[in-house]
């Protein structure tokens, strides 16, 4: 799953690749992980948005895409719930952070 964050695949493809029923591998998944195969590849995927707003400048659509979501309203809705707020956010409060403790960085010297 981490692998391939970027190509959308299904819970379907992923029982087919380890030669299991959905049912059984949604079930032996939610025990080893707590979550659906669905809600752990969503949260993959907002912890790798995250990452990539925090060390990259690809726009949001940008990270979005290499996420492997392609709807963009779905995107910011599940990265706001994974998160408190949107994409845009997060990214100007981080960058807003960083400045803070550069400065701060720089007086304490």
């Amino acid at each position: 799953m981490e692998e391939g964050l970027h190509q959308g695949r299904s819970a379907s493809s992923l029982a087919k690749d380890v030669n299991l029923s959905n049912s059984r591998l949604h079930q032996v998944f939610k025990e080893e992980t707590g979550l659906s195969p669905a809600k752990y590849l969503r949260l993959l995927r907002m912890q790798q948005a995250k990452e990539l707003l925090e060390t990259s400048y690809l726009s949001v659509k940008e990270v979005m895409v290499r996420v492997g979501v392609m709807d963009e309203s779905h995107f910011v809705r599940d990265f706001k719930k994974t998160f408190g707020c949107t994409p845009a956010k997060y990214r100007e409060r981080f960058l807003s952070e960083q400045v803070n403790e550069a400065a701060f960085a720089k007086d304490s010297t």
